[in-house]
């Protein structure tokens, strides 16, 4: 599975759900039908989806036997999932964020800057949030900066210093 979304909250009174994406482009998860919800608290459970729309910088999704705000709410903080096998490959040196999330970061040093707890897109590109006992440091994905990503060691090696 691959992490690929969050719910947020509850949308209106007929039981959708708002949802965060982790993808490239917000509409990443429109073309799946059927998602897996869970979490560490939650089992994972396979839902048919019925509508799925971007709105503003979330989407909003029906889901096949969620029909009202309450049964909605019970949806909050759950993870949205897609099976890797569905999912188009990946080109060279292109890789999934719910890959990256829990890597050990590296520099060109052997210092290690921390593990990555979440990437952002600005627009210009992919910014690693990586979190350490010190707190937390982004690190721009760009080629220059990330000289490897070893997902057998799970390890990203960066020519970035501790103290940028």
């Amino acid at each position: 599975m691959v992490v690929m979304g969050r719910v947020v909250a509850a949308q209106g009174l007929q039981g959708w759900l708002k949802v965060q994406t982790f993808t490239e482009y917000l509409d990443g998860l429109i073309d799946y039908d059927i998602w897996q919800l869970g979490n560490d608290k939650h089992p994972w459970r396979e839902y048919k989806v019925l509508e799925c729309n971007v709105h503003t910088k979330v989407l909003v999704a029906k889901l096949e036997g969620v029909t009202d705000r309450t049964a909605a709410e019970k949806f909050k903080g759950l993870l949205v999932a897609i099976p890797r096998s569905k999912l188009p490959p990946q080109a060279e040196n292109e890789y999934y964020w719910s890959d990256l999330i829990g890597m050990r970061v590296i520099n060109l040093s052997d210092e290690t800057l921390g593990t990555v707890e979440s990437l952002l897109e600005t627009g210009a590109n992919d910014v690693l949030c990586v979190r350490s006992e010190k707190g937390e440091i982004l690190i721009p994905f760009l080629a220059k900066v990330v000289q490897q990503v070893s997902m057998n060691e799970k390890i990203i090696r960066v020519d970035w210093h501790a103290d940028y």
